[in-house]
This record gives structure tokens, C-alpha cells and sequence, in this order.
């Protein structure tokens, strides 16, 4: 069963997924956690497992016939699957770069399982001492929509990273503790480091230090002439649209917490 939530889009994305035979729900759209998270609360789901997919995502054959033939006998102590993700680019896997393996969490049982909400990043968060296992198979981030629409979604990206950023020097609102208690060592690591570590290191300078550790240190330089416009892009030019975002409202605000809540309401229509 397919469910697709839709955010009142304007395209062909209602009449064809219809037309396949998938159950539209319509929701206004505020980020990926509360939108993914009012799916699992209003939506009728009645099998015994949920998976989550994003529109530019699909299952290579392999791991489609593992959830198939493994999730009917799955003992009932499994909560969780992890799967990997590969990503590709302009139609080519990027290996290196510490981009692949990426474990994620995306199969988990019905009612187990909800997101961490977070303006970016956010992560399915399973019962404390739930049990997970990791499936072999792959699933493929394939962005088919070419480099304008990919820098039109980071740029949207950037400012949902740029609340995250700000949220961790100026207490903007509370925070889901939930990595607290991700049972995957991947993801704890890389959040650690991201909130403890880089939001603290000197704006504009960290996004030029993560490209080099990407590109140089993680041997991104091996995924050849795409792979280094992603890296660059993915790696470097993003980061540095975030940071330039921060620094844009910070000057406007001049650190003033409430001043910064008020612009990010006036100017991105970001409300808490």
C-alpha cells in the first residue's frame, strides 16, 4: 500500500500518482519531520510495517526482493531495518566522500517508529532499546531534475540548516533529544560532531575545512569530473549558502534572540 502525502503541488503529481493506483493525502508542507510525522499520525496505516521513501528515492531489485522474502519471517523483537543509501549524480554513483555507505533507518514496525523533529536532518527514532538489524540492500537518492532545481532544493535546504545552526547558539527552541538514543553509532557520531563541533567552528571557514575532509581526506577526488562538481556543490557551495545565511540575519539582528525569532518569521515565514 502507497501512500503519498502531497503539499497542494500545483504539477501532475496528484493526477498521475492517482492514476497509479496510490491513496493522496494533502497536507500544508512546513519541513520533512512534520510532514513525514503527520503522515504516520493521520494516515491509515494498517500494516504491520511502515517504510518511509522520499520522491527521488526508488529500491534497486536486490533489496527489493530481501524486504520481501525476509520481512515475513522478521522476529517479532525486530523493530527496525536499516537500509543503505547510494547516491547518485548526474548519473553517477558517488562512492567516496564519506557519502556511501550511509545507513539509514527506513523500515520499521507500525506504531514503533516516529521523527525527530528537526528543521533538517532528521532522523526516524525508535523505543529505547528497541532492536534493529541491517538489510544488505540498497536504496538510490536519484535526482532527475538537473542542477537548477537541485540548487533551487538546497537553497531551501540551507535555510532549514541555517535554523538548525542558529538554534544551537541562540536557543531559539528546544531541542528533540532523540539522538540520545539512536542505537546506529553512524548517525549519533555524525550529529555529534555537527552540533558539538562544526556550528562552533568560525563561519564561512567550516564549510572550507569540510570540502578539504570530504574531497581530500575521505577520497572524494576518486568519484572523477561529477563527482567533484557534487562535492564542491553538495560539500563547499552549500555550506557556505548556509553560512552566508547566518551571517546575513546575525548582521541584521545583531545576536538579539527575539530579533532573530522576528526575522526568521518576516523573511522566511519560519514559525515555532
Amino acid at each position: 500500500k502507497i501512500i503519498v502525502v502531497d503539499s497542494y503541488s500545483t504539477d501532475r503529481t496528484v493526477e498521475i500518482a492517482e492514476s497509479l493506483g496510490v491513496e493522496i493525502r494533502q497536507h500544508e508542507f512546513v519541513n520533512q519531520a512534520q510532514q513525514f510525522q503527520w503522515a504516520l499520525d493521520h494516515c491509515p496505516i494498517q500494516t504491520d510495517w511502515v517504510m518511509r521513501m522520499d520522491a527521488d528515492e526508488y529500491l534497486e531489485a536486490d533489496a527489493q526482493e530481501e524486504i520481501l522474502s525476509r520481512l515475513p519471517t522478521m522476529e517479532q523483537a525486530i523493530d527496525g531495518i536499516y537500509l543503505n543509501r547510494k547516491k547518485f549524480f548526474y548519473g553517477e554513483w558517488i562512492r567516496h566522500g564519506g557519502i556511501y555507505p550511509l545507513l539509514m533507518l527506513r523500515i520499521w514496525r507500525t506504531g514503533k517508529g516516529r521523527v525527530e523533529q528537526r528543521w533538517m536532518d532528521e532522523h526516524i527514532v525508535l523505543p529505547e532499546r528497541a532492536k534493529t538489524v541491517q538489510f544488505s540492500g540498497n536504496f538510490v537518492d536519484d535526482n532527475l531534475h538537473g542542477i537548477t532545481a537541485w540548487i533551487d532544493k538546497h537553497n531551501a535546504y540551507a535555510t532549514r540548516e541555517m535554523v538548525e545552526l542558529l538554534n544551537n547558539k541562540y536557543g531559539l527552541f528546544e531541542k528533540d533529544e532523540a539522538v540520545k538514543r539512536f542505537d546506529d553509532p553512524q548517525a549519533k557520531r555524525k550529529r555529534i560532531l555537527k552540533d558539538n563541533m562544526y556550528s562552533n567552528m568560525p563561519v564561512g571557514l567550516r564549510a572550507f575545512l569540510y570540502f578539504l575532509y570530504r574531497y581530500v581526506i575521505r577520497l572524494g577526488f576518486l568519484d572523477g569530473s561529477k563527482g567533484f562538481i557534487f562535492h564542491f556543490m553538495q560539500g563547499f557551495w552549500y555550506r557556505l549558502l548556509v553560512d552566508a545565511k547566518v551571517i546575513e540575519i546575525q548582521a541584521k539582528c545583531k545576536g538579539d534572540r527575539a530579533k532573530i525569532v522576528q526575522a526568521l518569521k518576516k523573511d522566511y515565514g519560519i514559525q515555532f
